[in-house]
């Protein structure tokens, strides 16, 4: 399903889509297509994309490739798929209710996941909050 996203092959292409993005969530998929969990995540990013393209830019980044190591060492990527999320080139951070408010590990459960956490990041960026907290959504 990485076919169906557009990916960015560099580093310079990552530092283009951070700066060029506006108003808009920036979400970078780090990972790789061939794993399962990956392919899973893509899938609902995919079936995501249109319902989201009013507030979010999505776009898959392989880990594999030796340019964008410098992005999976500052974010420590050392699990697949993880998630990061920027707004205006600000990188968000998100209250998952874990330690690590950096990143989302692994995949969305359903479509509406994916959906309501973009929306929560979105929402929270239009008014000037770097930590939006998911679980005010999720009523947890």
């Amino acid at each position: 399903m990485a076919y169906l996203l557009q990916a960015l092959p560099t580093k310079a292409a990552i530092d283009s889509a951070i700066r060029e993005t506006k108003d808009k969530v920036l979400v970078l998929r780090f990972g790789r297509c061939t794993d399962a969990v990956c392919l899973q995540m893509d899938d609902i990013l995919a079936r995501c994309e249109v319902e989201l393209s009013k507030m979010a830019t999505i776009y898959t980044v392989d880990t594999d490739t030796a340019d964008v190591e410098i992005y999976c060492q500052y974010f420590d990527v050392s699990l697949i798929p993880s998630t990061i999320f920027f707004f205006n080139g600000q990188h968000m951070k998100v209250d998952y209710r874990t330690p690590d408010h950096t990143k989302f590990i692994g995949a969305f459960r359903e479509k509406q996941d994916c959906i309501d956490l973009v929306e929560v990041i979105f929402r929270g960026a239009m008014h000037g909050n770097t930590l939006p907290h998911w679980r005010l959504l999720n009523g947890l």
